[in-house]
């Protein structure tokens, strides 16, 4: 069996998966249920915000490093606009504002490691 931890429109999912020796696939047992992932330790120094923080959280769906950073601290953001772009298992993710409003921070730069889960900036 092997386990994994797939990402969809920003929600986590742990699924396991099970080798069939057999070329017939079996059906799975349970659907999956998302998985509420904890925030991780930084392991790097921290990075100071830009502005006040704001009260919207715009957290990463799966771990990485920061590829590309797209809205500036100010810029106005509408729901779904991509904020910033994260590479992880060689494809580019983008991490979009959950609602509208104005970037507060940005909590992260170019090239930095991240967890799932991790605040990457804020909106107010």
């Amino acid at each position: 069996m092997k386990s994994y931890t797939i990402t969809v429109n920003g929600v986590a999912y742990d699924v396991t998966v099970e080798e069939n020796k057999d070329s017939v696939a079996k059906a799975p047992v349970a659907p999956a249920k998302p998985v509420a992932k904890p925030a991780a330790k930084q392991t790097q120094a921290p990075v100071a915000k830009s502005s006040g923080a704001g009260s919207i959280k715009v957290a990463a769906g799966a771990a990485g490093k920061v590829f590309k950073v797209e809205k500036n601290v100010g810029d106005s953001v509408n729901k779904g606009d991509t904020v910033l772009i994260i590479e992880a298992m060689k494809m580019e993710i983008p991490v979009v504002a959950p609602e509208a409003g104005t970037v507060a921070s940005i909590d992260v730069k170019v090239g930095d490691a991240i967890e799932a889960g991790a605040t990457l900036a804020t909106l107010n």
